[in-house]
């Protein structure tokens, strides 16, 4: 190491130029608890972590030695920037199985869904322009439209998702010189909520997109697990029944929740136009989605081990919910307010009496128990009093033993 390397260490953040995004960065409030999450008994209802303990290592094992055999320069070299053509012909059947008819032109194949949300903000999102986005919120996609200077306006939303009602009253007041550019919403089991929009207000929410020429984001990494209720079509599907409205949105999906996060394989769907622009973006990102990984989910997806394991994972996420909320109905019934999920990971609460959930998680950590205070959801102005429940990675028994000993952390 040179004397200049040892000096550069010392150098403070005000020394470089930083762009004005990251002048003073925020990081993910959610990833500052993992230091807790190795603590020997520790009982993490905080991570949106699929479960390590329903992974289809032997399907994938398979999936990933039938990829190589079959064509290991595939593997191995450069891919084509919108994907490998045989993984989106059979995410296009996965898709048609959604409800939605396309082909494998349509797709952009993306390094997890949250890269396609990243190029979409390049293509669309200039500093300054305004986009909206329903609150409480998935927080990376809070930090992606910060990062990109955009003025975040946020929606509002009850139990049910985005009022939009509402949202057509705000929109149809909005001085037309700094109109929208987009909407980002999580409508299938949300994130954090858990809430699922209902038919009637998605035909509501793709018509008013359409009339107003805003972007509809819909991400949907939790669509498939759905364990009680009656499934409702992706926004994508629904535009259909309404001319010219899918030129309006975009739809981002992803193996992550579903198969394995490792994998790093989302996709994206979009108007022309929009989809062009995103694969050159992508170009100056990373080239192309890793090709080993490509063409594993590609063997995965047609071997057909997909439909099973599902129903393996939506079966066990069913437990673990139903376990969890019984332990909090029992143990704290008079201390935590939440809903009932009808699939996804996740359980929004409210602690009674104003209570501060930021306080509560310090006594929970004491427990071996943590979850996620609900200010990180929130662009402007926060719930002090509310938190995420994650249900997917504790089996039911550490589900009930984590209820029953935040109750223990809320009885002080």
């Amino acid at each position: 190491m040179s004397s200049n390397d040892a000096t550069s260490f010392g150098t403070p953040d005000e020394a470089y130029a930083f762009a004005a995004p990251f002048r003073a960065p925020r990081g993910s409030p959610i990833r500052e608890l993992f230091k807790y999450v190795g603590r020997p008994g520790m009982i993490s209802f905080a991570g949106g972590y699929p479960s390590k303990d329903l992974f289809d290592r032997e399907g994938l094992e398979r999936a990933l030695e039938a990829a190589y055999r079959s064509d290991p320069i595939a593997c191995l070299q450069y891919g084509d920037t919108a994907g490998a053509l045989p993984l989106r012909r059979s995410l296009a059947r996965l898709m048609g199985a959604r409800g939605v008819d396309l082909g494998p032109d349509d797709i952009v194949v993306t390094t997890g869904s949250q890269q396609g949300f990243d190029l979409l903000l390049r293509t669309l999102i200039a500093p300054g322009d305004t986009a909206l986005i329903e609150e409480p919120a998935y927080p990376a996609a809070i930090s992606a439209l910060r990062l990109a200077g955009a003025n975040i306006v946020t929606v509002r939303t009850d139990r049910d998702g985005i009022d939009v009602d509402a949202l057509a009253a705000q929109l149809y007041a909005w001085p037309p010189a700094s109109r929208p550019k987009l909407l980002y919403t999580v409508p299938t089991f949300a994130n954090p909520t858990g809430s699922t929009l209902p038919r009637e207000r998605r035909e509501a929410l793709v018509r008013l997109a359409q009339a107003e020429r805003i972007v509809l984001v819909e991400d949907d990494p939790y669509g498939e697990l759905r364990f009680a209720g009656t499934p409702v079509p992706p926004l994508l599907a629904l535009a259909d029944g309404c001319p010219g409205a899918r030129d309006w949105v975009v739809y981002f999906g992803s193996l992550s929740k579903i198969v394995a996060p490792g994998l790093r394989i989302g996709w994206a769907i979009a108007p022309a136009p929009i989809a062009r622009r995103m694969i050159v973006a992508k170009q100056t990102s990373d080239l192309c989605t890793a090709p080993l990984a490509q063409e594993a989910a590609r063997h995965y997806l047609d071997s057909g081990s997909l439909a099973p394991h599902l129903r393996s994972v939506v079966g066990a996420y069913r437990s673990r919910c139903d376990a969890m909320l019984k332990a909090l109905a029992h143990f704290a019934p008079n201390d935590v307010e939440f809903s009932a999920p009808e699939g996804g990971m996740f359980v929004w609460a409210r602690l009674t009496g104003g209570r501060d959930a930021g306080e509560v998680l310090k006594r929970a950590i004491e427990r071996n128990v943590m979850f996620v205070p609900g200010t990180a959801f929130f662009v402007h102005e926060p719930d002090p009093s509310s938190l995420r429940l994650s249900f997917a990675a504790p089996d039911e028994a550490e589900a009930f033993e984590g209820a029953r000993r935040l109750a223990s952390a809320l009885s002080f």
